[in-house]
């Protein structure tokens, strides 16, 4: 299936470049070099196709995201072993300029570490010492922050040739010069400014000089897809969209013919339909095959977007394409009409199994589903799926069609009145943090999720003009409960560190978690697993056992992957560490349960290391009096609701913050009466747009008294003695309101659900 080849745009034409861009800093200032840092025999950044195939020959470098093409996140170094690893003791650290969240994988080469921060900032270290180097600041539009899902974060940088490749949050590509910092090119990668697309997830060079970037925002209404760009020029290469376009128009190539018929009616043109690949790319440069994961759909409700009908393809599926041209070669469909955003962006990993005898060539994904998958790279012949975590919307995957046996118990859309309960919830068994493979072992290492929620069907979506898409078609458990409901949620949803046989696919060993977002996992052939956590630890296991072996705190939650690495014959492991992302903003109340303040900072380990890890400066928390609370029921009913649509995605469902952004419920006197003047002019210097344009005084008036009324609830609280986060006390086995254990029961259905049998593509 032919992807027609596009024209590269001149400068002129290329969406949102300007001529500018070359030779111009625009906010990246190159420090003082340190000249000791660079590698007297190489360039900065000097990385090509051949030095990441033959990874493993410089162990001491971390070139790629997952370290090598196949992502595996194995490191060969061993210097740091299990039986050393408890004299690892902190060798330097830098703090970060946003206290926002922090999910970057830094890069290290020859002697360098190349990060990003919060809004997308590069940073350069001497990766010995920690000396800053230089920084970039390609000068996002703070307001893309309250515009867009996640808060403002970046999971880090592709490296070619002496250049560094960056996606920033409002959308562009930008190519940085490794030895100065400054910018060489910048590429606006998105087709439509009036929708809330934007990229979190680091970009990939594959095949012949290609930057692979996908981008976010499915929630949001938009169309999913994939663009190559060529890595010295920055011109567009190919573009693959993951997700067909209007029905009653010619798709772009034959792979999205096949895949439109898929879809029903016409409700989800309006909304994009989504899928878009916001996270996860695998590499097999024999095969010169590059491997998409593609998220969930807008809307999220299968009955509301496609009739209840179709596989509506390539949502929640892993996608398989030519690197050099874009060419559509095969697809597994993970969740086929996925209705719980099951996305399939989640972390994938190549390598070699033996299975029955025969070695393979694999593909393994844990995606939000529940499902551990190990596929055939080479046609996408599905191998073997288990469960690897708690579910109920599926009791199993039928090996002959591929395709998961639906249970009852998911079909929210199919209910006029009622609820389902269904595990995993929208933020899976697994996430963005990446897991890892170590071949010693032969085990996978999952940041896991044990996680559930309520769905309910919404059949007539409200409209968000804000973001310029209709709602997800449902309510989810924390979207609509009470605040203390939330806290009751989030005391069931738990963390853990899951180590997985793929070939037996069973759990080998598992380490609880006192909730869930914990990082993303490293292991070595030192016998280790390397894990920060959501409470705000950095931890090292022995990878055969599990058992724990070293530990040191952080002083922030740590939601990104580690790296090791070698500078002058010395090992090295460094966390990038803060607290945030999406758990921590729309979900404040449930994140306090972690007992965590966003810090933003570089830690970086060595053995012997004698550092002193600063202690964070957090501000005082404010407890102000706050004005007489006057509103009636009705009032403050309305301005929750009209809170949630447009507030909570930054400053926490029901106005319980997770720190990263002010909590509402501690606004000071002077604030109180500024409320409206400050909803309605913005604060584009921190990320706040105006409302003028979405919102009504007397809407904003609404909003003010439901909080004011919630800063009265958190008074009380605090008087009684009732604490938020990891101290407060939890009462025994409490359950969301209406969440009796029989109740729970009721909802939950069977154990695994009742088995459905396989059936044919026009419904599940």
């Amino acid at each position: 299936m032919k992807h027609p080849t596009q024209a590269p745009a001149s400068a002129d034409q290329r969406p949102g470049t300007s001529r500018r861009l070359a030779g111009l800093a625009l906010g990246a200032f190159a420090l003082a070099l340190a000249t000791s840092a660079w590698a007297a025999d190489r360039a900065p950044a000097d990385v090509d196709g051949a030095r990441i195939r033959n990874a493993d020959a410089e162990p001491g470098n971390w070139m790629s995201h997952g370290r090598n093409y196949g992502e595996t996140r194995f490191s060969p170094l061993k210097q740091i072993t299990d039986e050393n690893v408890d004299q690892l003791g902190l060798a330097w650290s830098y703090k970060l300029d946003f206290d926002r969240g922090v999910e970057a994988t830094p890069l290290v080469v020859d002697g360098v570490m190349y990060t990003t921060g919060a809004f997308s900032v590069v940073y350069a270290f001497d990766a010995r010492t920690g000396e800053l180097l230089w920084k970039h600041d390609p000068e996002v539009d703070r307001l893309k922050a309250g515009e867009f899902c996640c808060d403002a974060v970046n999971r880090g940088l592709a490296a070619w040739e002496g250049k560094l490749y960056v996606g920033t949050l409002d959308g562009r590509l930008v190519a940085i010069d490794a030895k100065t910092g400054k910018r060489l090119w910048d590429i606006d990668t998105i087709i439509d400014r009036t929708r809330s697309y934007g990229i979190t997830g680091a970009p990939r060079v594959v095949g012949d000089s290609k930057v692979i970037i996908g981008n976010g925002g499915a929630e949001f209404g938009v169309r999913g897809y994939v663009t190559a760009y060529d890595a010295e020029t920055g011109e567009q290469a190919w573009r693959f969209f993951t997700v067909p376009g209007d029905p009653a128009k010619p798709q772009e190539n034959a792979a999205l013919e096949m895949a439109v018929k898929t879809w029903h009616g016409d409700n989800w043109v309006a909304q994009g339909g989504g899928g878009t690949a916001w996270d996860s790319f695998a590499y097999d440069p024999e095969l010169n095959l590059l491997y998409i994961g593609v998220g969930n759909a807008s809307y999220w409700n299968y009955g509301t977007r496609s009739e209840g009908k179709g596989d509506n393809l390539f949502l929640s599926s892993i996608v398989a394409v030519d690197a050099d041209t874009g060419e559509y070669a095969w697809h597994y469909q993970t969740t086929p009409g996925d209705a719980w955003d099951f996305t399939a962006t989640q972390h994938m990993i190549l390598t070699e199994l033996e299975i029955d005898g025969r070695t393979r060539k694999v593909l393994m994904q844990a995606p939000k589903n529940g499902f551990f998958y190990v596929i055939d790279r080479t046609d996408g012949e599905l191998i073997s799926a288990e469960a690897y975590v708690p579910m109920n919307w599926a009791d199993g995957v039928d090996l002959e069609t591929g395709r998961p046996n639906f249970t009852e118990q998911g079909k929210y859309w199919l209910e006029e009145n009622g609820k389902k309960y269904v595990q995993p919830g929208f933020w899976g068994g697994h996430d963005w943090q990446p897991m890892s493979y170590n071949p010693q072992t032969g085990l996978v290492y999952i940041p896991a999720h044990i996680f559930g929620v309520v769905y309910e069907n919404v059949k007539d979506p409200g409209y968000s003009p804000r973001k310029h898409f209709y709602q997800l078609g449902v309510a989810a458990a924390g979207m609509e409960d009470d605040a203390d409901d939330m806290k009751r949620w989030a005391d069931q949803w738990k963390g853990m560190l899951i180590a997985w046989d793929p070939v037996k696919q069973e759990k080998v060993w598992e380490q609880p978690y006192i909730t869930i977002f914990n990082g993303g996992t490293l292991t070595t052939a030192g016998n280790l697993v390397f894990e920060g956590t959501a409470d705000g630890r950095v931890v090292a296991y022995a990878a055969d056992s599990g058992r724990k072996l070293w530990e040191s705190p952080a002083h922030t939650g740590v939601m990104a992957a580690p790296v090791t690495y070698t500078v002058d014959g010395e090992q090295y492991v460094t966390f990038m560490a803060g607290w945030g992302g999406a758990f921590s903003t729309f979900a404040g109340g449930a994140s306090l349960n972690a007992g965590v303040r966003p810090w933003a900072q570089v830690l970086t380990y060595k053995i012997g290391g004698d550092a002193v890890l600063p202690e964070p400066d957090f501000p005082d928390l404010a407890d102000p009096e706050p004005p007489e609370a006057t509103a009636d029921t009705a009032t403050v009913n309305a301005g929750r609701g009209l809170y949630n649509d447009n507030c909570s995605q930054c400053h926490g469902i029901n106005a319980v913050s997770g720190g990263i952004v002010p909590d509402l419920r501690r606004l000071s006197a002077e604030n109180h009466v500024a409320f409206p003047g400050i909803v309605y002019g913005g604060r584009a210097n921190k990320g706040m747009p105006s409302y003028a344009e979405t919102l009504t005084m007397d809407q904003v008036q609404t909003i003010h008294a439901y909080l004011v009324k919630r800063a009265w609830d958190l008074k009380k609280d605090l008087a009684a003695g009732r604490v938020e986060g990891a101290e407060r006390e939890v009462e025994g086995d409490a359950l969301p309101s209406g969440l009796t254990p029989e109740a729970l029961e009721t909802l939950n259905g069977p154990a695994r659900g009742t088995k459905l049998a396989p059936q044919a593509d026009d419904k599940l």
